[in-house]
């Protein structure tokens, strides 16, 4: 069933509710306004006509203005009765006193009083108050038909109106694919439904960048694996026709050290895209530096630090960022430090190699952003990854002469 179905028929049955409703509160509004004026007109008669007997006026028994006056003992029999089909039964007259007190009976309303000459009845039809209210419900239910049908053709122009949007919406997202990603294109006020097509709009936007990174991405990657093969290819073809040249054989195992470093950090970071898997130790950070440091005979400063984090990982991210700062600075150009920062404890990378132009800086850790020191552009964003992975983030500050790459860390708390 179709959603404008739904509110067709949920709108229907409301229209159906509150006419039924209607009609029956009218109904009994006007049924309870005729009895009720019908009983405080017998109350009134009924005292006038017990102050009168009070005063020894009784005068004559006659019925006017379609009430009908009756007189009975106090044992209950009738003395006058002006209405044959109006007499009270003996349990109706009990209780009668001085104060008039008014009800119904089966076709008529009486009001009961006590006076010197005995209990007074003046009596009333209900017929004019039956035939009123059976011509009301005759009118309600003409009424009923009349607005029925007309409800429910502004209730259908009502459903299709408010669910034509919905409608084109769906159509226009039934006719997306991953080779269209372009926006819906559909003009809605910032309701329910302006707010959803915007979403959906939003994550169109989102899939078409995700897909254009990727398609970059694999281009990347082609033509970062393109020019080693092509050299290994190169090598190896000098080695075919002379295979003791060692020159070509060095060449070959460096180019194919070079493919292994970049499927590595490709690997590492789809790892680290799709989560690290921490092992998480106590570890002194300090040191962690001081190690990757020795591998690139780079002098480090600082205090011992404790974090929570995965040892080989994090050396990985200083090995990266060491080795970035060793390629624009060399070993004698690169200084670190450890120390803390409010509560983070913080690795600083310092080299003093050219900088990082201004308009490299917000890509730089994105994959094969490359700097001014060559690389494969994917070691800042293996690091980074890393860092994230902990609860961290690297940032860069960079002016000629002097580049800082800033590690913090969430500092193991003492106990």
């Amino acid at each position: 069933m179709t959603f404008r179905a739904r509110l067709f028929l949920a709108f229907s049955a409301l229209w159906l509710f509150l006419l039924f409703l209607t009609g029956y509160l009218a109904g009994r509004g006007v049924e309870e306004s005729l009895k009720t004026h019908l009983l405080n007109t017998l109350l009134q008669d009924a005292l006038r006509a017990a102050e009168a007997y009070q005063k020894g006026q009784s005068g004559a028994l006659l019925t006017t203005g379609g009430v009908f006056l009756h007189l009975y003992t106090e044992e209950g029999e009738p003395l006058v009765l002006t209405e044959p089909r109006h007499l009270l039964p003996t349990g109706a007259l009990e209780g009668a006193g001085e104060t008039p007190k008014a009800f119904f009976q089966e076709g008529f309303a009486a009001a009961l009083v006590r006076t010197p000459l005995g209990l007074l009845a003046l009596t009333a039809d209900t017929a004019p108050i039956e035939g009123a209210l059976s011509a009301l419900r005759r009118g309600l239910l003409e009424a009923f038909f009349l607005l029925f049908p007309l409800g429910l053709l502004l209730v259908y122009l009502t459903a299709r109106l408010a669910a034509g949007p919905l409608e084109r919406a769906a159509r226009e997202v039934a006719s997306r694919s991953p080779s269209r990603l372009d926006p819906i294109p559909l003009t809605l006020p910032r309701d329910e439904f302006g707010r959803m097509v915007a979403a959906v709009n939003g994550l169109l936007q989102a899939l078409k960048e995700a897909q254009e990174r990727e398609r970059a991405f694999l281009a990347e990657v082609s033509h970062e694996l393109r020019t080693p093969l092509t050299v290994l290819l190169g090598h190896l073809d000098r080695l075919k026709r002379n295979p003791l040249d060692g020159e070509a054989l060095e060449a070959a195992q460096r180019t194919s050290e070079r493919m292994r470093r970049l499927v590595e950090d490709l690997l590492d970071l789809a790892r680290g895209e799709a989560g690290w898997r921490l092992d998480l130790h106590i570890v002194d950070l300090l040191e962690l530096a001081r190690e990757a440091s020795r591998e690139q005979g780079v002098r480090v400063e600082g205090e011992a630090l404790e974090v929570l984090g995965d040892p080989d990982r994090l050396l990985q991210a200083l090995r990266n960022l060491i080795a970035n700062g060793v390629r624009a600075a060399g070993r004698e150009g690169v200084r670190v430090r450890v120390g803390r920062e409010e509560g983070w404890a913080l690795v600083e990378v310092e080299d003093r190699g050219p900088g990082i132009p201004e308009d490299l800086l917000p890509h730089l850790f994105q994959r094969f952003a490359r700097g001014p020191g060559g690389g494969t552009g994917l070691g800042l964003a293996v690091a980074q990854a890393i860092a994230r992975a902990h609860g961290g983030e690297i940032t860069v500050e960079s002016a000629p002469g002097r580049t800082v790459f800033r590690v913090r860390l969430p500092l193991l708390e003492e106990g």
